[in-house]
């Protein structure tokens, strides 16, 4: 049994840092770049579709709390198979999206070559602090996570005098469709609530506390981002786009010479939070995928088995990532593909699952047709997600064979060969 021991505090400095990445030290720009200063919509249209999203899986979370997440709710609303598929979309993004999240913070902090080592460790010590167990974990995540708040706020605060509405003009340089093909980006810095369904069995009360842990994440996140966003445009205006972090940019017109080691600072809890709190999802996740023979069942013990699992192929990419050089914008369309994904299958289980006539339910089929818009505005990596429902089922199929296979032969009887 999982241990019970969230708390309102760490529960919502867990949700911040899974939603709240890294992502917003380079999404800010590459969406300037898309849409202009007409990105701000593409966060405030991302803001209000996570509002339905959350609350349904907060919904779910407090009626069927477990460490399957997403996936189980699959299972129940859909079928085995489905549950597979989630389950898979969602512990084979992990790697891929704490790579992208590392990467994104070392890129400032250090830059240039030191920018993979920078990663690594950043993932060595989110491994380690999810090894000595969730406690620990929660605690080091409120600690982290208030200090980030802080720091975001001041940077904000001091750069507002600088803003000018003039810089909103021409709004939408790029056209209308520019701020349907920014949400495709942005998608990976709202990417979170679905990480959080696998924590749901850790909160002493699953039903009183998951509620408010989603409503106090949502108005954190959506003011950060707002602001972060908004700043970005009247502060920087079209310089935004070109920026390698605008955030950076941004504390330093509001600090001055501080703006450095805050920024680094920034980068480093950012990519840290986010990291720390999908990886928890994915050591859970991996042991209830386990128990139903959807990955190997030596992972079903603990939740550190499923975690070793994880660091492998992780360690791989970041790896392929210092040889090969891969963009950090197509591991975060990547990510955003396969978790898109997820989002869909989750609300769609949601719409089974939730009272007929609630709001919840409503908001769920609104925001499963949003975000399915998003998904496939992701161009070719929508087949991402494809090719792994088809290695899922096929290692399901496989597994049920060897299952199936296994009594026939303890069944077997034995043939003698010792003389008569």
């Amino acid at each position: 049994m999982p241990e019970r021991r969230l708390g309102i505090g760490t529960g919502v400095a867990l949700y911040v840092g899974a939603v709240l990445g890294p992502g917003v030290l380079a999404l800010p720009a590459l969406a300037v770049r898309t849409a202009g200063p007409a990105s701000v919509l593409s966060w405030a249209l991302l803001c209000a579709m996570s509002v339905p999203v959350a609350a349904a899986f907060a919904a779910l979370g407090a009626r069927h709390p477990g460490r399957g997440g997403v996936a189980s709710f699959v299972g129940l609303a859909i079928g085995s198979a489905a549950r597979a598929v989630v389950g898979w979309w969602f512990y084979l993004a992990v790697p891929v999206g704490v790579v992208a999240g590392a990467l994104a913070g070392a890129r400032y902090v250090a830059g240039g070559a030191g920018t993979v080592p920078v990663a690594a460790l950043l993932l060595v010590a989110a491994l380690t602090a999810n090894h000595a167990g969730l406690r620990a974990t929660g605690r080091i995540q409120l600690a982290l996570v208030g200090l980030l708040v802080a720091l975001l706020v001041a940077g904000i605060v001091a750069a507002a005098p600088q803003a000018h509405p003039a810089r909103f003009v021409p709004f939408a340089p790029h056209g209308p469709g520019s701020v349907l093909a920014a949400t495709s980006t942005l998608y990976f810095g709202f990417a979170g609530w679905e990480a959080g369904t696998h924590l749901s069995a850790d909160f002493a009360q699953p039903r009183r506390a998951l509620p408010r842990v989603t409503g106090v994440t949502l108005i954190v996140v959506s003011a950060l981002y707002l602001g972060v966003a908004a700043a970005t445009v009247a502060v920087l205006g079209s310089a935004g786009g070109r920026s390698a972090v605008p955030l950076a940019d941004l504390l330093a017109r509001g600090l001055g010479s501080v703006a450095g080691p805050v920024t680094a600072a920034v980068a480093v809890l950012l990519s840290f939070g986010a990291i720390n709190t999908y990886l928890a999802s994915a050591g859970r996740l991996g042991t209830a995928l386990a128990e139903s023979r959807v990955l190997p069942g030596a992972l079903a013990r603990t939740p550190r088995r499923s975690l070793t699992l994880v660091a492998v192929p992780t360690g791989a990419l970041l790896a392929v990532v210092a040889v090969a050089g891969l963009p950090l914008e197509l591991l975060l369309r990547a990510t955003s593909s396969c978790l898109a994904a997820v989002v869909v299958a989750g609300l769609a289980a949601a719409v089974v699952l939730l009272p007929r006539r609630s709001a919840v339910r409503r908001g769920a089929a609104a925001g499963a047709a949003g975000t399915t818009v998003v998904l496939l505005a992701t161009g070719w990596l929508v087949l991402l997600p494809v090719a792994i429902a088809a290695a899922a089922i096929g290692y399901r199929r496989l597994a049920g064979r060897r299952a199936v296979a296994r009594p026939q032969r303890d069944r077997a009887p034995r043939v003698s060969t010792s003389p008569r």
